[in-house]
């Protein structure tokens, strides 16, 4: 997916320094305000200013002193997290972190479009375009998300349909779910959700009476974790990126806000 911060000759335009940031996936934008704010980044060898703007592949823009280009194209990778690793690009401590499993050498401006429960596994996106990020968190969106759990019991089917019809958490009212039953004990579930609420998944089925032993995200709107490998990435295709931001630009109504 090409960038898009040329004109239809090819010229650089001008953009916000907080979307450069975000773009070269270094951080969301709000988070690359702060950074500017504080005085992490500088522009042409000058402190950088809240609000200011850069010209790509002409202005020199470095964070903590680190020179931070964009790509000329952006790259989005899917990841089958495994259970025991962290969504984290920065070690705090010993913990096994999703960095260690991205090639970050190729694509050094990688930062995920979300996040996994340590204890999760499944499909965890991340791009070197934070804009897409932006979108795809964007709580109006209500990008459909999809996961196969096991719960500690058996899901008996009015508890189902509590969660078809939508349930109570604390804190936020839940959306109505799709819900399938399977397994032999009734135990696993497959279900999808449109928010992206904290603990989303195992606060509703805990307000139905089950504690979630297992989860795993299957699908992101129109991508799917497939064969993919656990703990292995693979690159979107061109296909998939266009169906993503078409999701996008459906669900905000405006495609330009996407660029």
């Amino acid at each position: 997916m090409t960038n898009s911060t040329q004109d239809s000759q090819g010229t650089a335009q001008p953009m916000r320094l907080q979307r450069y940031l975000a773009r070269a996936g270094v951080a969301s934008r709000r988070a690359s305000d702060e950074m500017v704010a504080t005085g992490r980044v500088s522009v042409n060898g000058e402190v950088a200013l809240v609000g200011q703007k850069v010209v790509p592949g002409i202005d020199v823009v470095r964070v903590d002193g680190k020179r931070i280009d964009l790509l000329d194209v952006s790259v989005t990778l899917m990841l089958n997290k495994p259970a025991g690793v962290v969504t984290s690009m920065k070690r705090q401590g010993h913990e096994r972190i999703v960095a260690d499993l991205l090639p970050l050498e190729r694509y050094p401006g990688l930062y995920p479009l979300g996040r996994l429960d340590c204890d999760a596994t499944g499909l965890l996106l991340f791009s070197t375009d934070g804009s897409l990020g932006h979108a795809l968190l964007h709580p109006s969106h209500h990008v459909p998300k999809t996961y196969e759990v096991t719960l500690n019991g058996t899901l008996l089917p009015e508890e189902a349909e509590q969660l078809r019809q939508g349930v109570k958490v604390e804190g936020f009212a839940a959306q109505p779910a799709e819900v399938r039953v399977f397994g032999k004990r009734g135990n696993r579930a497959e279900i999808t959700v449109h928010e992206g609420q904290y603990h989303q998944v195992k606060r509703m089925f805990e307000a139905v009476g089950h504690k979630v032993v297992q989860l795993r995200r299957t699908k992101l709107g129109p991508l799917e974790l497939g064969d993919l490998g656990l703990g292995a990435w693979r690159q979107l295709t061109d296909a998939e990126c266009a169906s993503l931001h078409a999701l996008l630009q459906d669900a905000q109504g405006d495609s330009g806000n996407l660029r």
